[in-house]
């Protein structure tokens, strides 16, 4: 088993930034998918930005040129940098881990980033 404690959701206003942060409790997979997935109210959740081992990532259109995915050298936490955050992206973000080989997966219990002036 694998627990993922997630930090760094809150209030913030337009064009602010927020840093969420997600550490898993161990690393289970050699190779890992690690991201960052949200849900905004009456909506399906969506990919926000993952990173694999050996650093490649992948973005939402809408989030492009905005976030930034990062994580740290021993591939237990993740990072998302938000910048020029926007109310469209008010939603809960949830930290996803998971397997590149089987469909093992592993969910955080969610963050709330609320964007309004």
């Amino acid at each position: 088993q694998v627990q993922l404690v997630e930090s760094g959701g809150g209030l913030v206003q337009p064009g602010g930034s927020l840093r969420l942060s997600c550490e898993a409790s161990r690393r289970m997979f050699s190779m890992y998918v690690m991201g960052w997935y949200r849900q905004a109210p009456g909506k399906e959740r969506e990919l926000v930005a993952v990173i694999k081992n050996r650093g490649s990532t992948t973005y939402a259109e809408s989030v492009k040129g905005r976030f930034t995915i990062s994580e740290n050298n021993i591939g237990t936490t993740v990072y998302l940098q938000m910048n020029n955050l926007q109310p469209e992206d008010t939603a809960v973000y949830y930290c996803k881990y998971g397997s590149q080989v089987t469909t093992a997966e592993y969910w955080g219990q969610g963050t709330q980033v609320t964007v309004s002036s």
